[in-house]
């Protein structure tokens, strides 16, 4: 017999549905207006630049020139647009810097009330300060939020030099460790993100280092959801616009000429954590308005959904020889995924598994399969393991389940 759980989710599934979703049809203007305003109109109406982001619920329409979304608990890809493609980085490259120097904090190497050194080379660096002075003395917590919360090159320059001895040396330090981390597409020549052409990552490495810092750092991650923070008598509010509406908690923002405006967010709602990466948009203003319309999206359309926690009992199954008549099937981890929010109407879960099962069987031993598919869900594939030791029968027990089975005795 099934499980309850499992009869449940059964009977709630409907069969399979492979059909396109009709692209909603646009408004054509009036005829009899101008060719020039036709054209203006119709610009308006189109939609971004460039091919759609790939969703399991069909072609998504975004602006940003690069993009992905995953959900922070399955790992599970909700959204991508050239996500592995190289790209320049910006200020989001400062996660790579904040991570290392998390890592250091937590292993004891640094403390938040150690101060570091300002070289005339960390204070004249350009683009987005902290306003540190050369020769001063900053607290490494005053210098997290001036990277974090004031993006500030001048605060990534005095972590790198104090860690590493030199910035350059530091670019190595964050080589090894988006080895470590497994970035398949990352070259780090600064720790800023100042141009360099040779420096790039993919969107999915950003978005696996923003992962990673929510992840390995949780008790440090409170500095990205700072609104503001005032230093050298200069108050500076977070460049997120995502965290100054209270739509995310982190991370970070970028900008360059050769980027353009980029963004990685995180955001929780009711127990659910989403990580979205988007670059290559025209305007601080896109950013903001598709950081939030995409996060919206991700929530709006998907939850994560607990099929059978570790060692639940899904099924059983008749045993041959043994000293019980069947043994559990059992979940070997807890099968959570991330599925669309229709995903009962249009998923199926099977089963497949010996019957009966000849003994002697070990608890732990592999069984059979679990799988799911469907349209808009991962496929996934998990192990059934016996649930109990079964142990042989002894030879009278056997002789006498061999001749109850010739008599139609069953057993």
């Amino acid at each position: 017999m099934l499980s309850r759980r499992l009869a449940l989710l059964v009977s709630a599934m409907g069969s399979l549905w492979a059909g396109a979703v009709p692209a909603q049809a646009q408004q054509q203007p009036k005829r009899g207006l101008p060719p020039k305003v036709i054209a203006r109109l119709r610009a308006k109406d189109a939609a971004p630049a460039g091919t759609p982001a790939d969703t399991p619920l069909g072609p998504l329409d975004t602006a940003a020139k690069w993009a992905i979304a995953i959900d922070f608990t399955t790992g599970a890809t909700l959204l991508e647009k050239a996500a592995d493609d190289d790209m320049p980085p910006s200020s989001m490259t400062k996660l790579m810097t904040i991570y290392l120097v998390y890592e250091r904090l937590k292993q004891g190497r640094m403390r938040l009330e150690d101060e570091l050194n300002v070289t005339e080379r960390a204070w004249r660096m350009s683009g987005s300060k902290m306003f540190v002075q050369v020769g001063a003395q900053v607290k490494v917590e005053d210098l997290i939020r001036g990277v974090i919360v004031q993006s500030g090159n001048d605060a990534a320059i005095v972590f790198a030099e104090a860690i590493s001895g030199s910035e350059e040396q530091f670019a190595e330090l964050m080589n090894a460790k988006a080895k470590e981390l497994g970035l398949q597409h990352t070259n780090f020549r600064n720790a800023t993100g100042w141009p360099d052409p040779e420096q790039r990552m993919s969107a999915r490495d950003i978005a696996t280092v923003a992962r990673r810092i929510i992840q390995d750092f949780p008790e440090y991650y409170h500095y990205d959801s700072e609104k503001s923070y005032k230093y050298n008598g200069i108050d500076q509010g977070n460049r997120n616009p995502m965290v100054q509406k209270g739509t995310a908690d982190g991370l970070k923002t970028g900008h360059t000429d050769a980027g353009g405006y980029g963004l990685a967010a995180s955001a929780i709602r009711n127990g659910r954590r989403i990580v979205l990466v988007l670059n290559g948009m025209a305007s601080m203003r896109e950013r903001a308005e598709e950081g939030d319309r995409l996060m919206d999206w991700c929530f709006a359309n998907f939850e994560d959904v607990t099929l059978f926690s570790a060692g639940e009992v899904v099924e059983r199954t008749p045993v041959w020889l043994g000293t019980s008549r069947d043994v559990p099937l059992v979940a070997g981890r807890d099968l959570t995924v991330t599925l669309p929010r229709n995903w009962r109407n249009t998923a199926a879960v099977k089963l497949s598994y010996e019957s009966p099962v000849k003994a002697p069987i070990m608890k732990g031993d592999i069984l059979g399969k679990i799988t799911m598919t469907g349209r808009g869900v991962p496929p996934l594939t998990a192990d059934l393991l016996a649930g109990a030791d079964v142990p042989r029968l002894g030879l009278p027990g056997r002789a006498m389940a061999m001749l109850s089975r010739l008599t139609g005795g069953g057993g």
